[in-house]
């Protein structure tokens, strides 16, 4: 059984480069939201919030791809939908589908470690293992 969110925004003109297709840092932009919606809409705090609660300042991306099957332009309603592919000690792997109506146009991929400060080197933060919470999310629910 997987476990997704999903997400619909308007591709907007500044999304867009001079050819009027979608600027591909742009997907990037959509998959980073679509780990923050898919996290919120199942219980877990906005990053700040985490820090104060566990000391967890958050979760970057420490790989990242996009496989592009059609382009998108200004004004093309899409969908985000993203879920766990699998969760590792200190990683895990999101997937991003976005669509236009029926249409998968990328089919993109993150692997995200949760960090915090590091005790050790001032202004350095370090991976720490994926909280249990997490854990129990994507094994109940990884695809």
């Amino acid at each position: 059984m997987s476990c997704s969110n999903r997400f619909r925004t308007i591709v907007e003109f500044g999304d867009c480069d001079p050819a009027r297709k979608v600027f591909y840092p742009n997907y990037f932009k959509w998959f980073d939201t679509g780990t923050r919606h898919f996290f919120v809409a199942h219980g877990f705090p906005l990053w700040p919030s985490l820090r104060l609660s566990s000391g967890i300042d958050g979760a970057p991306l420490v790989d990242a791809a996009a496989k592009f099957f059609a382009s998108l332009t200004y004004g093309d309603e899409i969908e985000i939908e993203t879920s766990v592919l699998e969760c590792g000690g200190k990683s895990f792997t999101m997937r991003h589908l976005i669509r236009r109506g029926d249409k998968i146009v990328v089919d993109g991929r993150e692997v995200r470690v949760f960090v915090a400060a590091d005790p050790e080197e001032s202004g350095r933060i370090r991976a720490v293992d994926v909280p249990a919470e997490v854990r129990a999310l994507c094994a109940a629910h990884s695809q």
